[in-house]
């Protein structure tokens, strides 16, 4: 006879296997464990979403390789010293948003960041920010939504929520995200998390 989990040989007799310890009688569906953790978000009943209406930010072309490189003569004397004040590099300028949370948290920013009741980048992801919001009811998931700038703009993303995102913009009507696509959005614009809501100024 042959253990069912690991394929070793039992001897006659044998209550357990001496290679892996399972029961002679163990198989394979008999050694799984339900999962004790609860569901990291609860769902709430939500009416049907609208229509999802995407706004992807173009993908910046690369410049043409067609065009020919000149020569660049090599310096081999030391550069003169820069003036007193003069600028090293010119960095982009990122513009500055405001995120109003119904629950009266305000946020500045200005780059990228996270927003959720635990929000907990990838092990290959940097951000500016990680927004915490408070939510007793685990409507929010731990990590919901993804912001961040485009050309002076700004853009979310649902990271495959539990309960999805809705945005409201100015003027238009109720947009439910696609997850994983960003949505630009102008000052003034409504994001609905579940039970809870910011808006961007």
């Amino acid at each position: 006879m042959t253990c069912q989990i690991c394929g070793a040989w039992l001897p006659g007799g044998a209550m357990f296997c001496g290679e892996c310890g399972s029961s002679r009688t163990a198989t394979v569906e008999s050694r799984k464990r339900p999962d004790p953790r609860p569901n990291d978000t609860t769902i709430i009943a939500r009416l049907p979403r609208p229509t999802v209406v995407s706004v992807p930010i173009p993908a910046v072309v690369p410049p043409s390789t067609s065009t020919p490189v000149q020569a660049v003569a090599v310096v081999t004397e030391a550069p003169a010293a820069m003036p007193a004040g003069a600028p090293i590099t010119a960095l982009p300028s990122r513009e500055t948003f405001v995120l109003s949370f119904s629950s009266g948290q305000r946020v500045s920013v200005h780059g990228s960041g996270l927003i959720g009741r635990k929000p907990l980048p990838q092990p290959d992801e940097n951000f500016d920010d990680l927004i915490r919001v408070a939510d007793a009811d685990r409507s929010v998931s731990k990590t919901h939504l993804e912001f961040g700038q485009h050309d002076g703009e700004f853009w979310v993303s649902d990271r495959v929520s539990g309960n999805g995102t809705v945005i409201r913009r100015p003027g238009e009507t109720a947009q439910s995200l696609e997850p994983g696509r960003r949505y630009v959005l102008p000052r003034g614009t409504r994001v609905e998390i579940a039970d809870h809501s910011f808006s961007v100024a």
